[in-house]
């Protein structure tokens, strides 16, 4: 298991969004947190990632106990973030987005750069351009590409289709199922793009008011009824 979450609370202030979640992950498995506007999920996520304190509960990465530890140095210890929104540096180029990943980790080489053109070729065409200028698809693919960049163990993709045109969710989907299969990197993706969840996800767990209150196999994700029943209001 590379990932436990034991009944954790988080929030803002004293307002607390999330309330006694546990879930578990597997290394290399695509795990989906799924669920409707407004529930939690993108709260659990900076959670993880350490952007925002754990109030109780504990969060156990690669066998460490991560609860109180700095989000730089979680993301030094394997956890790769792309926040909603994709995060990256609209004034700075592809290239020099891909650099700033580069620093997340010591390890971080040309090496990775090659690696990441590879799985985005899209990147490589366009690597002196400013990501600002960029499609929303292929901000999404060089978010996801200056993570890389850092030798995560884990991705954490908060809403990685928002912005994305329907054509481009599917490819973006093909690229990241490739990147765990091959590279064994586990995936934590909040999603509500039913698609793309159907697409990559092996299990889902559904967020309602910061709770959980489902786990599904992947034959229960790929039932339309069932997933339509959790993201629809």
């Amino acid at each position: 298991m590379i990932l436990e979450v034991k009944n954790v609370t988080s929030g803002y202030d004293r307002v607390m969004i999330v309330n006694n979640v546990s879930i578990s992950i597997d290394k290399g498995e695509i795990v989906s947190i799924i669920g409707r506007n407004g529930v939690g999920k993108s709260t659990l996520m900076k959670t993880l990632i350490g952007l925002l304190k754990t109030s109780s509960g504990e969060i156990d990465f690669d066998g460490a106990n991560i609860t109180k530890m700095k989000a730089h140095n979680r993301a030094k210890s394997g956890i790769g973030y792309v926040p909603q929104g994709h995060g990256i540096f609209p004034n700075l180029t592809v290239e020099e987005n891909l650099k700033m990943g580069t620093m997340i980790n010591s390890d971080g080489t040309q090496k990775n750069f090659e690696m990441v053109y590879d799985y985005f070729p899209r990147l490589a065409e366009r690597k002196k351009q400013m990501a600002g200028s960029m499609s929303g698809g292929e901000q999404a693919m060089l978010s996801i590409g200056r993570v890389l960049t850092g030798n995560p163990k884990i991705l954490l993709l908060d809403e990685p289709s928002e912005g994305v045109q329907p054509n481009i969710v599917s490819q973006m989907g093909e690229i990241v199922y490739k990147i765990s299969s091959e590279l064994g990197l586990t995936v934590l993706m909040v999603e509500q793009h039913m698609g793309l969840i159907q697409q990559i996800t092996e299990r889902a767990y559904v967020l309602d008011k910061g709770a959980i209150i489902a786990s599904l196999s992947q034959e229960e994700v790929k039932d339309n009824q069932i997933i339509k029943q959790y993201l629809t209001v």
